[in-house]
């Protein structure tokens, strides 16, 4: 049976992508301020998040190996511990660190699979994780760490400099898609890639934080 479509239920899918120390986890946590009151964070990256305790109030789960299938426990975990913002600092490793996704390929191939069989398994662990970041109700923000770049532009002086920019996130092909909001991080700077909000296309943030985070979240629920 059809209904009504309203907003009343919705909940944010939003994901940050960019390099290294281009802002990604502390505006992650600023927007989510935003967001709601009670923040978890998963983190990946050896308590690099817990350096922003003294600015931004959340909890966190650290996770030394990046199964699919441990990123699906702590989200569960999250919405049993009934907060409003799940932040996922990283995506990435589950895709190329420990224990993720490519290493379960590279194991199944040394065990003789071929390149079809060797990614069934792994391709169905990476569809479970991105299927419950969609489902799961409760507002969810991602990082993706992109692979460096550098372009060389011309500052206020005149001089030639070069700038570090992000390129492709380090995550499955076309993951990006999944989520309601995409942005590129740079120099704490956000670029709004694709937005299903419309109020945020193509908008170029600096220090995206907790008003963003507030806008969001009346426009979802008005």
């Amino acid at each position: 049976m059809f209904q009504k479509a309203t907003k009343a239920q919705t909940f944010l899918r939003m994901a940050l992508m960019g390099p290294p120390g281009s802002g990604k986890t502390y505006s992650s946590l600023c927007i989510a301020e935003g967001l709601g009151k009670k923040i978890a964070l998963i983190d990946t990256e050896r308590g690099s998040a817990s350096k922003y305790a003294e600015l931004v109030d959340f909890d966190v789960m650290e996770l030394a190996e990046y199964h699919p299938k441990k990123y699906i426990e702590a989200m569960y975990a999250a919405h049993e511990g009934e907060y409003d913002v799940l932040i996922i600092d990283s995506l990435s490793h589950a895709w190329a660190g420990k224990g993720g996704v490519l290493e379960i390929v590279d194991r199944a191939k040394g065990k003789g699979g071929n390149q079809f069989n060797a990614w069934a398994e792994p391709s169905k662990l990476q569809q479970e994780l991105v299927d419950t970041i969609l489902r799961i109700p409760m507002h969810v923000i991602v990082t993706m760490r992109s692979k460096m770049a550098y372009v060389v532009e011309e500052n206020e002086r005149g001089k030639s400099v070069p700038r570090k920019v992000g390129m492709a996130p380090v995550q499955r092909d076309g993951v990006e898609y999944e989520f309601d909001v995409v942005g590129e991080m740079s120099d704490a700077t956000l670029h709004i890639t694709k937005s299903r909000l419309d109020f945020l296309q193509g908008e170029v943030i600096e220090g995206p934080g907790t008003q963003l985070g507030q806008s969001i979240f009346n426009f979802l629920r008005n």
